[in-house]
């Protein structure tokens, strides 16, 4: 069988092993059941929907016809590593600047490995996600992520 679309033949793929991955996991936990789940029953679900999203999306590179087979191109590495660098500045900022810090940093950081930064579009960007971030996860989920510096308080 012939590969009509590289791009999305590994993507698939991608998708279907950290579905796969995600999955396995997952079975170390326990599921609960659905009117209780415990902590391995959203992770197993998200794992399998990726792994089934991941397989529809090999099928239509298998399937069908693209104008020019949507060839992989060359690796660009220097925007992978600031996002990499971005992400783990996150991980170390966020217990000790607190989530109003980390999650500009976070923002700004991804945003300048693209080719169109625009300091108004990350700003936006910054403040919604922080916003929504501390509706979610503190305010509606009541977990302990620091809000602030850990020095302010």
């Amino acid at each position: 069988m012939k590969i009509k679309s590289e791009k999305d033949f590994w993507s698939g793929l991608m998708f279907i092993a950290v579905g796969i991955v995600f999955a396995v996991g997952a079975l170390n936990y326990s599921f609960g059941s659905s009117a209780r789940p415990g902590p391995g029953y959203f992770p197993f679900g998200l794992g399998i929907l990726m792994a089934v999203l991941g397989a529809i999306v090999v099928f239509g590179a298998l399937t069908l016809e693209t104008e020019n087979g949507e060839k992989i191109g060359a690796w660009t590495w220097k925007p992978l590593a600031i996002v990499c660098g971005a992400v783990c500045v996150f991980g170390w900022a966020l217990p000790h600047l607190g989530m109003v810090i980390a999650l500009p940093l976070l923002v700004f950081g991804s945003a300048a490995a693209g080719d169109e930064f625009h300091w108004r579009d990350a700003l936006v960007n910054a403040i919604v996600l922080t916003v929504g971030s501390w509706a979610i996860f503190i305010r509606g989920l009541n977990l302990t992520i620091p809000l602030w510096p850990s020095f302010i308080g």
